[in-house]
C-alpha cells in the first residue's frame, strides 16, 4: 500500500506546526517529520530547555487541538536523514516550492508513496533541499499574491496527493 508522509522544514510558526499536525490528522498522513528548526512538540531525547519545549507545546495545541497527539510525528533536526531514509524505502521525495522547473500539482502522477517538503513561510525551500527532490511540485497562483500560506498550501496539495497514490 502506497503511503504519504510530509515533511516540515524550517517552519518559524508553531501555530503553522499545529496547523500542519491537524491538517495530516484529518486526512489520515503515514507520519510527519519536522525537521531542522521547525517547532515540534516534547520528543524523548530533547535537546531544548524544558521552558522552551513546553512553550512550543502550548504554542502547537493551539492550533492542532490534540492532533500532536493523535498523528505520528518525529523530529529530526537533519531534513537529508530523513529524505535518505524515505528513498531507500522507495518514497518519491517531492517539494513544494515555486520554480521554474516545477510540475503543476494537477498534472503529478506518483508511482507509488510520497514524501511532500514544505519550507520556511518567507524563504521557501533551500535549493540544496530542491536539487535532491525528486520532484519540486507546484500550485500555480491565479491572484495578485505570489504564494499561500505554508499550511494552507499543505493542506491542498496533501488533499491531491493523497487521492492519487
Amino acid at each position: 500500500m502506497n503511503k504519504l508522509v510530509l515533511i516540515v522544514h524550517n517552519l518559524r510558526s508553531a501555530h503553522n506546526v499545529g496547523s500542519l499536525l491537524r491538517t495530516a490528522d484529518g486526512l489520515g498522513i503515514s507520519k510527519i517529520y519536522l525537521t531542522g528548526y521547525t517547532a515540534h512538540p516534547p520528543c524523548p531525547n530533547d535537546a531544548r530547555m524544558p521552558h522552551e519545549a513546553a512553550k512550543a507545546a502550548r504554542q502547537i495545541h493551539k492550533t492542532a487541538l490534540g492532533a500532536e497527539a493523535t498523528t505520528e510525528w518525529q523530529y529530526c533536526s537533519d531534513i537529508n536523514v530523513v529524505t535518505r531514509k524515505l528513498k531507500t524505502e522507495g518514497f518519491s521525495i517531492c517539494a513544494l516550492e515555486q520554480a521554474n522547473n516545477a510540475v503543476n500539482l494537477q498534472d503529478y502522477k506518483p508511482g507509488g508513496s510520497v514524501g511532500l517538503i514544505v519550507g520556511n513561510e518567507v524563504v521557501g525551500i533551500d535549493s540544496s533541499i530542491l536539487d535532491s527532490a525528486d520532484t519540486i511540485l507546484e500550485i500555480p497562483m491565479q491572484g495578485a499574491k505570489e504564494s499561500f500560506n505554508v499550511a494552507q498550501a499543505a493542506a491542498m496539495a496533501l488533499y491531491s496527493l493523497k487521492h492519487k497514490i
